[in-house]
């Protein structure tokens, strides 16, 4: 039976399912419950928060009247996280993720909530145990550490389409920075029985882990390989392509990095001084490559930049 769409009051859209084989959902029928709100009532635990994770067919849905309910096979229910266009856009068109089989994308977005977190809100500390895989839908993730002085150092950003937090959960040891929203940002999260349950249905999986894994250490042994041999003009230049790259709004010709980053937080990127770093961007803007502006950057030739990357 095809389940139809029957907004309540004050909901634009409510997710729905086209065909009873549209993709998660195959093999399943889906119901909608209003809500505790919706019924005048309490809210309770399973229903607070409640935001689900629908296939290419859904369309993102406000929570705050309704929640979805999945009904397995076996008939357990489990709420169905919903994103917004945006967001499943950015999960679906992933670098990793869109390559892997159907089967196996359809398996994990079955098993992942959503949760979305303000800016500056904590996700992990260092030391502390490995609970949930996570994907990034929108937003960034800072990934940091804490100097010797006890100067928190920005490592790196996780952007979205990106997945992380898998090797704590495959060695079992505690995790190793701290990690926080960079911004307002909406993740995937799938926790560790669920992440074990998928290893032991989808073999593909291992596979595809290692070959994500090497990818990092890859890019890491380029890290350093630059840190130690490119002038920081030439890494500053790379930075900010690979940040347009990930965060870039085109504007005519011309390029903004989303991404607020302050001066301190692209040097701690790069490993050199804050100082070095505007006199660097200054250059930069100078010759018309960029612009700096109070809390973004534009860039303005894209080709500057590239011939400033080589050198």
């Amino acid at each position: 039976m095809k389940p139809r769409a029957t907004p309540h009051p004050g909901d634009a859209f409510v997710a729905r399912v086209t065909s009873p084989a549209a993709g998660l959902w195959r093999g399943c029928h889906r119901r909608t419950v209003p809500c505790a709100k919706a019924r005048g009532g309490p809210i309770d635990d399973t229903e607070a928060g409640s935001q689900c994770f629908g296939p290419p067919r859904l369309r993102a849905c406000s929570a705050d009247n309704e929640r979805s309910v999945r009904l397995s096979p076996q008939g357990r229910s489990m709420h169905t996280p919903v994103l917004t266009v945006e967001e499943r856009q950015n999960i679906e068109t992933g670098s990793w993720f869109s390559k892997l089989s159907l089967p196996l994308r359809q398996a994990i977005l079955a098993r992942s909530g959503v949760r979305r977190l303000a800016d500056g809100a904590p996700l992990a500390s260092r030391g502390m145990p490995a609970e949930e895989w996570c994907g990034v839908a929108l937003g960034a993730v800072r990934v940091s550490s804490v100097s010797l002085s006890g100067k928190q150092v920005t490592l790196t950003y996780v952007e979205p389409g990106t997945w992380f937090g898998d090797i704590a959960l495959f060695d079992g040891l505690p995790r190793t920075h701290d990690a926080d929203a960079h911004g307002a940002t909406t993740l995937l999260t799938v926790r560790k029985a669920d992440f074990k349950e998928l290893l032991a249905q989808h073999v593909e999986l291992y596979d595809a882990l290692l070959r994500l894994n090497c990818r990092r250490l890859r890019l890491m042994f380029d890290q350093f390989e630059d840190l130690n041999t490119r002038p920081l003009r030439s890494r500053l230049a790379r930075q900010l392509l690979l940040l347009a790259k990930s965060y870039g709004v085109a504007e005519g010709e011309q390029v903004r990095i989303g991404l607020a980053l302050a001066q301190e937080d692209l040097a701690q990127l790069l490993g050199a001084s804050r100082q070095r770093v505007n006199q660097e961007l200054k250059g930069f803007e100078r010759d018309g490559a960029l612009r700096v502006e109070p809390t973004r950057l534009v860039i303005v030739s894209r080709d500057q930049l590239l011939a400033a990357a080589r050198g």
